[in-house]
């Protein structure tokens, strides 16, 4: 298996690293909050969100537990698989979805949970 080349990112309104890559045809980008306390998991999520605007690219949150002030609030505009990693962790990947992506409101980056 080859190595997949990160490279890091800025990404406006971000408050960790961000990275991307290419997974095949798709781009994917990447950071990890498992570190940060609300509402920083929150604030890179909407931050990261802006960017899948189609179905060829995803993100790939890492967070210390299931970021459910996020699921609820977009959710139902995103398809979300979560992953429970070896180290305790929860992988989360947001993929675009057709029609309703485009109606999130990422501009509220407020916890609320």
């Amino acid at each position: 298996m080859s190595d997949i080349q990160k490279n890091e990112i800025e990404v406006t309104g971000a408050t960790v690293p961000f990275f991307n890559y290419k997974e095949g045809d798709t781009e994917v980008y990447e950071f990890d909050t498992s570190r940060c306390g609300p509402p920083e998991p929150m604030v890179n999520a909407m931050a990261g969100l802006k960017m899948i605007d189609g179905p060829d690219k995803k993100l790939v949150m890492i967070n210390h537990k299931k970021p459910m002030g996020l699921l609820d609030k977009v959710g139902a505009n995103y398809d979300v698989a979560t992953e429970d990693m070896d180290d305790g962790r929860v992988k989360l990947v947001f993929t675009y979805k057709e029609g309703e992506s485009e109606k999130a409101n990422l501009d509220d980056a407020s916890c609320h949970g």
